[in-house]
């Protein structure tokens, strides 16, 4: 049983991990692919959060651990019923825990382009834009992101 808690924490850590939506970072099938490259002016900067979808390994990690802990308190029916309460109580702690490691802040960022056309793109909050500075947006059919 000791054995089993650390395999939770880490399948409950693994449910938490997700690729950056920056736009300074490629994944390996982005790399040594062509993209247009288009400039214009920021005409906004807007706090925006990114909500990465989430796994359930934090509903089951919570409920699993919550379960386990209810059990050993009580005996008999009493231990069951406490073990009941306590994965309920245990996925839902684990569910909010994993929504809000997803949730991770961002920018929608509103571009003028030097042919007069309006974009706004959305990624990660990793790097500042401010209104009237000059950028390019580099673009490869499905994903645009804002650059220096």
């Amino acid at each position: 049983m000791k054995a089993t808690i650390p395999l939770l924490f880490a399948a409950l850590l693994a449910g938490c991990v997700t690729t950056p939506q920056s736009g300074s970072v490629y994944r390996a099938g982005q790399v040594q692919n062509e993209q247009v490259v288009r400039t214009g002016t920021v005409e906004s900067v807007r706090n925006v959060i990114i909500a990465n979808p989430e796994s359930g390994v934090g509903t089951m990690g919570g409920a699993a651990l919550g379960g386990l802990a209810g059990s050993q308190a009580g005996s008999g029916n009493g231990s069951a019923a406490m073990g009941i309460v306590g994965a309920i109580a245990g996925g839902l702690i684990g569910q909010r825990v994993e929504a809000n490691a997803n949730n991770k802040p961002g920018f929608e960022i509103t571009v003028r382009l030097d042919s007069g056309e309006l974009r706004a793109i959305t990624q990660s909050a990793d790097e500042l834009f401010r209104p009237g500075e000059r950028v390019r947006l580099l673009s490869n059919g499905y994903n645009t992101r804002v650059t220096h």
